[in-house]
């Protein structure tokens, strides 16, 4: 345990911001997950709503700092590809 008082101070705001990202994170992986069953029932117009959710979300989790840019930028890429394979067939 911390003794300092800055050092306690740290461990709260810690803690805050790791319930923060967590709820952040899964809230992502409900949407990316309702993204996928779209696209497995074949689904085309629902599944581009939840794409432009799933982008919008990814991207302001990324500005938060709660994932990284990259990342979200690879899921948004892969989640993209997969939607226009499904509207094209």
């Amino acid at each position: 345990m911390a003794n300092i008082k800055s050092a306690k101070k740290r461990i709260l705001v810690l803690a805050k911001r790791t319930a923060v990202n967590r709820r952040v994170k899964s809230h992502l992986k409900a949407i990316v997950k309702n993204f996928e069953k779209a696209i497995a029932d074949g689904d085309v117009a629902v599944a581009g709503e939840k794409l432009a959710l799933a982008e919008k979300r990814l991207m302001q989790a990324a500005s938060k700092g709660t994932i990284h840019k990259n990342a979200a930028s690879r899921k948004i890429s892969r989640m993209s590809r997969r939607f226009n394979k499904a509207k094209a067939e």
